[in-house]
């Protein structure tokens, strides 16, 4: 899959939370995913590819990503970076309550390459409503995440399988699949 023309990478919430607070990230190994969204960020700047970093603003008094929290704030890999919007949201999608429709719109953009964490969640939902929007959206499946989870009726999800069960549906309906190196490759 050679990397479309009129996208933009969609860097979600690549936080602290992540790392050192709650929801530590187990697969892939959280410093190699982080290495390749740099990698991803710095090949779009040189390409000419419009980087957007999506932060995550927790509710006053919930459990993750409070405000004002070391927690909450970007990692500094990314904000070493250029990129060419920033957009706080409150909700899983990237889209909702935001103005990246617009944005991109604004800008003829009618795709987005995502990479952050985490995969089941934010990038999943993300990738979702670019869809629905009738988009088209690829995911760098290296350089995205997930944490260990709890499984329903107990036990815990081992990061591993959450990220390949994460992974399927989307490409099912249409969203890309491809590694970093491939997506790079396509230039």
């Amino acid at each position: 899959m050679t990397q479309p023309r009129d996208t933009a990478l969609i860097v979600i919430d690549v936080q602290e939370e992540y790392f050192s607070g709650r929801l530590p990230i187990g697969y892939p190994p959280r410093d190699d995913s982080l290495e390749r969204i740099g990698a991803a960020m710095d090949h779009a700047t040189a390409s000419g590819v419009p980087v957007v970093v999506v932060r995550h603003v927790g509710e006053p008094g919930g459990a993750t990503f409070q405000p004002g929290t070391p927690a909450q704030e970007l990692r500094p890999e990314i904000t070493a970076r250029p990129h060419d919007h920033l957009i706080d949201k409150q909700l899983p999608g990237s889209f909702t309550g935001t103005d990246l429709e617009q944005w991109l719109r604004d800008r003829d953009i009618n795709h987005v390459t995502i990479v952050g964490y985490m995969t089941n969640v934010c990038c999943d939902t993300t990738a979702r409503q670019a869809l629905h929007m009738g988009m088209g959206a690829s995911i760098l499946h290296d350089a995205v995440g997930v944490p260990p989870m709890p499984a329903v009726g107990g036990g815990v999800v081992d990061p591993e399988t959450l990220q390949r069960a994460a992974l399927a549906p989307l490409g099912l309906i249409g969203v890309d699949m491809m590694t970093t190196d491939e997506w790079m490759a396509g230039e």
